[in-house]
């Protein structure tokens, strides 16, 4: 169990990750503000107590690195990012305008701390598996990938999860983010993919059942993929699509949709933020 003073240093960041979703979504005018909601307390535990990583020098050797295969969800690596110290947070207000640090998709080439470009669905998940390969050939460093459980749909991350399977990569944690909703609606009614964790589990992946908003949780689940040899780690996280916004929460219509400046102040409010 982590300690107390860990469990409130991560929940402070993934509230200050989550002002800072719906401040750049607002500013942007467009984005993806339930899915980056719902993965926030996920990225917060990773950027701030799980990966080695050192924002000073983004491409140290030997670092743990992190794909964010929903690659719609930017905003919340973007606020993650900006609050380890990898890029000043006035970067955020430009998001997905023209020739700016930060794209509407993540972007290796233009935003430090991104190790993929993503944003076709099922493809960060197949480039996880290549870094986590060369990662056991140099033999340091962990692997992390996001998903979204809409993005399941996708073929590609299953041959995705049969190649990961296939050569054991243990260094390998992928984390589901189930928050149960994407674009059409719910995820049951459109095509639905459960049991997630029986098909990680027939792909050779050790899995676990989480509640993705407890902090204690998800770091007793990195730390239990640690402990796992020879097979991926595959974390459910039960999340709620749009997490810490009333009028955001399990609405499945803000998925590409930015708030209104009305709207934008009531859930600057309700999370301790202001314009």
């Amino acid at each position: 169990m982590p300690d107390a003073n860990t469990i409130e240093t991560i929940k402070k960041a993934a509230t200050e990750i989550r002002v800072d979703i719906v401040k750049q979504v607002y500013f942007a005018g467009s984005g993806h503000p339930g899915g980056s909601l719902s993965a926030a307390d996920i990225l917060a535990a990773l950027y701030f107590h799980e990966m080695k990583i050192d924002p000073a020098n983004p491409q140290k050797e030997g670092r743990d690195k992190f794909v964010l295969s929903k690659g719609h969800a930017a905003p919340v690596l973007y606020a993650a990012l900006a609050e380890r110290g990898y890029f000043p947070k006035e970067e955020l207000w430009k998001l997905r305008r023209l020739d700016v640090m930060l794209q509407g998709h993540p972007s290796r080439k233009t935003t430090p701390g991104v190790e993929m470009s993503t944003g076709s669905l099922g493809q960060g998940f197949s480039a996880s598996i290549g870094m986590a390969l060369a990662a056991r050939i140099d033999g340091a460093g962990r692997v992390y990938t996001l998903l979204g459980d809409g993005e399941l749909e996708e073929g590609l991350v299953w041959e995705a999860a049969m190649a990961a399977g296939h050569y054991k990569l243990d260094n390998l944690c992928v984390i589901v983010d189930w928050n149960g909703l994407q674009i059409d609606g719910r995820n049951d009614d459109v095509m639905t993919v459960a049991p997630v964790d029986e098909k990680f589990k027939s792909f050779g992946f050790s899995t676990l059942l989480i509640d993705g908003h407890s902090i204690p949780e998800i770091i007793t689940a990195f730390d239990a993929a640690k402990a796992v040899k020879g097979e991926p780690t595959a974390i459910i996280a039960k999340t709620v699509k749009g997490k810490g916004v009333s009028f955001m929460e399990n609405e499945a219509g803000w998925h590409g949709k930015a708030p209104s400046e009305e709207e934008t102040k009531k859930a600057l409010e309700e999370l301790g933020g202001e314009l």
